[in-house]
């Protein structure tokens, strides 16, 4: 999403910001398909994925509402939109549109979905509120959200460290919280969804894996807020970079992502 219309979302569309997504996105496809399965995702059913970017998780809730189903991505970015409408099924429609305040009719999707959207844009209560709006009454509203305490390498490794100082930094300089998922139950109750599920996820990453790079790739994303508000230096954040890079090649090194806390619940029928 775009910080000039969805809240203060520090990330740059970077060369190869779609390719991070994207992996990011099949690292945690079998985890989204479990929460589609259990919240019950059917044939016919009408889903909306707010904040989707290149494609978001409508390719899986495609599968699970069939050709009687309708799947509708927003986001704000259109280069992303671009991308996704040229690899989208038939069932799927992407829109432009601003997150919290979606233009969308009330009350017209079984299940509104977010991911990463409340954390990193900010001010989640808003986005909440405009997801309840427009799931059905007994509808759900799924969300799923970050916590950064659980992004740790073995061996361990300084530079490692500071890169996930900044990365938590220039989302707390932006009025983001990337650790979110710690408190995302809590919200959704105080919000009135009812019958909440909790299901927290944690991927571990090795050399070989495609998503190796999430750390460096992820700050050189927040370059822009990293430098320019003094959270590092250009020169050691170069060298940070460079040292991850290197240490995540490594045979012996694993690390494990973030926690994704995946949250859902029904809207008052």
């Amino acid at each position: 999403m775009s910080a000039a219309t969805s809240g203060h979302y520090p990330i740059e569309r970077r060369a190869g910001e779609i390719e991070r997504l994207d992996v990011q996105g099949a690292t945690m496809a079998p985890d989204c398909a479990i929460m589609l399965r259990e919240i019950g995702v059917a044939p016919g059913w009408r889903c909306l994925d707010i904040g989707c970017g290149p494609g978001g998780i409508t390719g899986l809730m495609s599968e699970r509402v069939g050709p009687s189903g309708k799947v509708i991505g927003l986001d704000a970015d259109e280069v992303f939109l671009a991308h996704a409408r040229a690899r989208a099924p038939a069932n799927v429609e992407f829109v432009q549109g601003n997150a919290y305040s979606t233009g969308l009719s009330a009350g017209s999707f079984d299940l509104v979905h977010m991911r990463f959207v409340a954390s990193t844009a900010g001010n989640a209560e808003t986005l909440i509120r405009e997801a309840m709006r427009l799931a059905k009454p007994g509808g759900t509203v799924a969300l799923q959200e970050p916590d950064m305490a659980t992004l740790t390498c073995f061996p361990p490794l300084a530079a490692w460290d500071r890169l996930k100082a900044v990365l938590e930094g220039a989302f707390t300089v932006a009025g983001a919280d990337i650790r979110l998922g710690q408190k995302l139950f809590q919200l959704m109750r105080a919000a009135g969804l009812a019958d909440l599920v909790y299901r927290p996820f944690v991927v571990g990453i090795n050399a070989n894996h495609p998503l190796r790079d999430y750390l460096p790739s992820t700050t050189e994303s927040l370059r822009g807020t990293i430098v320019g508000r003094g959270l590092m230096t250009a020169e050691t954040f170069d060298a940070d970079l460079a040292a991850v890079r290197a240490h995540v090649r490594k045979p012996d090194t694993v690390f494990t992502m973030y926690t994704v806390a995946q949250v859902w619940g029904r809207t008052p029928a």
